[in-house]
């Protein structure tokens, strides 16, 4: 999960938005940004995405099935300059989805432009979500949620499921105990299971381990698969540490015994049941044909553990030959210890996405953590936006917009490096910027793309 939800965003900050301002059509750039090839840039703004990672929300009133783990109860924290919001980038979103008019955002334009967004929503009404993807230049979009919506249907809109509730079966009041930000999300995260033994129509959690992966864990995989979803979500590194460890199914099931009626576990045994749970859900989940989805960023919140969510803990598990039939894709990147990802992108089943580090980060920077990703394994990059909801007139909208932007311009400045140095030449350049917008997801995920 990353910096989100209307509440604490509209406090601390904001979406970051393009490196420069762009037409209204949102993805045709009118000059090549510095450091890139023009005709490269221009091929690039062509291409036809696929979004592996957002929050998109539907157009139902107040969309509560929007994420797992909002931030709103969290509190307020600070966040990097680009996604704060007064970044004065958000003109050019506004301009490029809304045609905004004026040279800036003040108060006396604030009217129009809520009047604006408020009338195009309403004319657009469940079209709205696609209207969003035409703009940002985007076919496919992975939408990250509880549950899909109105507005958010296939082919266009494909669901991203959450795992971590599975992995958290019995009581989660010390786990919480550990950071005032976790005392807000582990609650989060008990409604949710809640939901799902509801979905199952199962009362009391079963007695025994074995019992419970065949009556819950499982059931509910398969539940989501048939209802469209492509992947599951762990946002694991917000509650605890991404180090799961080989626990055995024997001392597993002696945790789960032992407290599933009652009593609270130490963090040692619970660490030892969620590591069997987080092994067994992903390989279930590749029998399934789902991806794994793993936040690796270093945010947000107060308390949140950066050295937790450092993507090389996930080694042991990823060399785990039980889990070689499943997909893994590294969510932001591993944001500051994207280098470290790289080290993981040698194994044969895993991937690594640029989301979030499209808003927060500038495209130069950007374009530095893909160029080294790109130099080694062009095949296992994806673009994603993170976009989401920021709150009243900052849509989800705005940040597929300018994450767009920033992905594309970042891109054109990689490859133009890598074609100035000799290491590709301009076909080449094209097809990679193809696979990593495109083609790369489309096979991933095997999407019958237009």
């Amino acid at each position: 999960m990353n910096p989100r939800n209307i509440g604490i965003l509209l406090i601390v900050g904001g979406a970051a938005l393009a490196c420069q301002p762009s037409p209204p059509t949102g993805n045709v750039t009118p000059s090549a940004p510095k450091g890139a090839d023009s005709a490269l840039a221009a091929f690039i703004d062509g291409i036809k995405a696929v979004d592996n990672h957002s929050h998109a929300n539907s157009v139902a009133p107040n969309d509560a099935d929007a994420d797992a783990l909002p931030l709103d109860g969290v509190a307020p924290f600070e966040l990097p300059v680009r996604l704060r919001t007064d970044n004065p980038e958000w003109l050019a979103a506004y301009k490029a989805l809304y045609k905004y008019p004026h040279q800036d955002l003040s108060d006396a334009h604030k009217a129009e432009l809520h009047d604006t967004l408020q009338r195009i929503a309403k004319e657009q009404g469940d079209k709205f979500p696609a209207w969003v993807l035409d703009r940002a230049g985007t076919e496919v979009l992975l939408a990250n949620r509880v549950a899909m919506g109105p507005g958010l249907t296939a082919p266009r809109f494909r669901w991203v499921s959450f795992a971590d509730a599975l992995m958290l079966p019995l009581s989660t009041k010390a786990e919480a105990a550990a950071t005032p930000d976790r005392q807000n999300l582990f609650p989060l995260e008990d409604k949710l299971l809640q939901r799902y033994l509801s979905d199952l129509k199962i009362i009391t959690l079963p007695d025994t381990l074995d019992a419970y992966l065949q009556r819950v864990v499982t059931p509910t995989l398969e539940a989501q698969r048939r209802a469209g979803a492509v992947a599951v979500k762990f946002e694991a590194a917000y509650l605890r540490a991404l180090d799961f460890g080989d626990a055995s199914a024997a001392a597993a099931g002696a945790v789960y015994a032992r407290y599933i009626r009652g009593g609270e576990p130490s963090h040692a045994d619970y660490k030892m049941l969620q590591d069997y749970l987080f092994r067994f859900i992903a390989r279930d989940a590749g029998r399934l044909g789902l991806a794994v989805h793993i936040h690796s960023f270093e945010g947000a919140g107060n308390y949140f553990a950066g050295a937790g969510a450092d993507p090389l803990l996930l080694e042991p598990a990823l060399n785990d030959p039980a889990l070689r039939q499943t997909n893994v894709v590294i969510i932001h990147g591993g944001g500051a210890l994207a280098n470290h990802t790289s080290a993981l992108l040698w194994k044969p089943n895993v991937f690594a996405d640029m989301s979030l580090m499209t808003l927060a980060y500038t495209p130069a920077q950007l374009a530095g953590v893909l160029r080294n990703w790109l130099t080694q394994f062009p095949e296992k990059v994806l673009y994603g936006s993170d976009a989401t909801a920021l709150g009243p007139d900052m849509g989800w909208e705005l940040a597929a917009w300018s994450a767009s932007r920033t992905a594309r311009v970042a891109l054109a400045i990689a490859l133009t490096g890598m074609m100035d140095d000799g290491a590709i030449d301009r076909v080449r350049a094209e097809q990679i910027a193809t696979m990593v917008l495109r083609t790369n997801a489309a096979k991933l995920y095997k999407l019958d793309l237009q």
